[in-house]
């Protein structure tokens, strides 16, 4: 449930200020005419101000052109706005914007925090083909903190973002600043309401060595993406469950290279972040299964397509993506999961304690995962020579399963490669990419021994329907090659990784 991004700007202006003439500016050909509005709005947010911390805000405004629910959440530079409209009778927040924030307030209850009444004067800055560039607002505004705060009131301006391009409201801004506006100091009417009650941006400033507060700083960005992600996730986001995802895997990965410099129960933590990237992986694969296959259905002539060969495909992963998906909302909506998010801030806030880590200590960790997953590619390139003499004994891992370990392995270490980059700088970073060619080589391989698989199990299905299965196997062949053709290429980025593991560890 993805809200409209909104771009805006908020001055403070002095008493007596009277709006300058825009025509001409920026594209406006017109000014509209007034629109009289009296907005009465109650924000929401915890106990403990989560949502505030989030830099997230969540309103139930009466009065105007869109009176209802409005949750304000940072988008880059932007906020992002989500409406839904008012019909409980007990103001109480609904789901739909309820879901959205549940990674903020972990549990909690919403009450009201503040009550801001506006008087606004909004007119529409229109080009000369009548569209709207820009909504220009003069706001007389009162509020009124419900934790026990002063009433304050002030007089400001704000002018939104329409149809207009950016450089439009760059022009605006400096016509206005030339009138006397000012740009707001407080980033929302909100935090002025609240006064000293609201709190500062909620991310950990790390403290003691370098190497420390390159820790810290990376287990954070994790932390803030998952949190970042969750409201897209529920909303069916494919690339968000991906980057989601990634985020937890980079913090296993993070427990499992530099636990020696880390505190807690990591063992415990990194079995809950598991459970949340096992649910999250259900659905990502669903999506880039059926993202695969369709691709090479739609590669293959025409006539070598027997049979409704896509809409099976695409039924059967459909069903099997839409139980992934109620599994992962009930897993997001468990107080299992909250408890994971509070033990990752803690795991994150107790990191950042002032201590020092020497550099050569988190470098030494990052090359101890980098020689293992170079150990489980050894291991693998010689059970490949062994397979061509001999098949595996009983209990022996196969060349695929300890490809597949290696390319793992070489992901862990891509991940503490990246962390050390802030200590290691342009070779670590080079490394960081080599050891992502490395994956990708592996991970084309992987894949196209699941697809055969998934592409047998088809086969066998559709004949069992009584359909022609030629296609199926047709496509079986086609992917088993592209993984062959990966293996063929690993050598050469083997070798150039090496290279950038020698010029960074020596």
């Amino acid at each position: 449930m993805d809200g409209k991004l909104e771009v805006e700007r908020k001055y403070r202006v002095p008493d007596g200020f009277a709006l300058p003439d825009l025509t001409g500016i920026g594209g406006v050909a017109t000014v509209g005419e007034p629109d009289d509005q009296r907005l009465d709005a109650v924000y929401y947010d915890t106990e403990g101000l989560r949502l505030a911390r989030g830099r997230v805000t969540l309103r139930r405004r009466s009065g105007g052109n869109d009176a209802g629910w409005h949750l304000k959440r940072p988008v880059g530079g932007e906020r992002s706005e989500l409406q839904v409209p008012a019909k409980n009778r007990h103001r109480t927040p609904p789901r739909a914007v309820t879901d959205q924030v549940r990674a903020l307030a972990r549990g909690e209850e919403l009450t009201p925090v503040a009550r801001i009444r506006t008087h606004r004067v909004e007119r529409a800055l229109r080009a000369a083909d009548g569209s709207t560039v820009a909504l220009v607002a003069d706001d007389r505004v009162r509020t009124e903190s419900l934790r026990g705060g002063a009433a304050r009131k002030w007089h400001e301006l704000e002018i939104e973002l329409v149809d207009g391009p950016g450089e439009a409201l760059a022009r605006l801004d400096a016509a206005l600043r030339k009138a006397g506006a000012r740009p707001a100091k407080s980033p929302s009417k909100l935090a002025e309401a609240l006064g000293r009650d609201y709190p500062a941006p909620d991310h950990t400033r790390p403290r003691g060595s370098k190497a420390r507060r390159a820790l810290a700083a990376y287990l954070a960005t994790q932390r803030d993406a998952l949190v970042e992600q969750d409201p897209h996730v529920r909303d069916g986001d494919a690339e968000a469950v991906h980057k989601m995802r990634v985020a937890t895997r980079r913090l296993r990965s993070t427990l499992r290279s530099f636990a020696p410099v880390l505190s807690g129960d990591l063992d415990a933590l990194h079995d809950e972040i598991k459970w949340v990237t096992g649910l999250l992986g259900e659905v990502r694969d669903c999506d880039v299964m059926a993202e695969r296959l369709a691709g090479l259905v739609a590669a293959e002539p025409a006539e070598l397509v027997v049979g409704p060969v896509a809409a099976r495909i695409t039924s059967l992963l459909a069903e099997r993506a839409a139980e992934a998906r109620q599994t992962l909302t009930a897993g997001l909506d468990s107080e299992r999961y909250t408890t994971l998010l509070n033990d990752i801030d803690a795991l994150v806030t107790r990191t950042a304690e002032p201590d020092r880590i020497p550099p050569r200590r988190l470098m030494r960790r990052a090359h101890r995962a980098l020689r293992r997953a170079d150990a489980r590619l050894a291991s693998a390139t010689r059970a490949q020579a062994r397979a061509a003499k001999r098949p595996p004994a009983p209990g022996e891992p196969t060349a695929d399963q300890l490809l597949h370990a290696a390319r793992k392995a070489y992901k862990r270490a891509r991940y503490a490669v990246e962390l050390v980059v802030p200590l290691a700088g342009k070779r670590a970073t080079t490394l960081a990419g080599r050891l992502t060619d490395m994956q990708d080589m592996l991970g084309a391989h992987q894949d196209a021994l699941v697809t055969c698989d998934l592409l047998r199990d088809y086969a066998l299905s559709a004949h069992g329907a009584g359909e022609n299965a030629f296609t199926y196997g047709l496509l079986h062949a086609r992917t088993g090659e592209h993984g062959r053709q990966a293996l063929d290429a690993l050598p050469k980025t083997s070798r150039r990784a090496r290279r950038a593991e020698r010029a960074l560890f020596g």
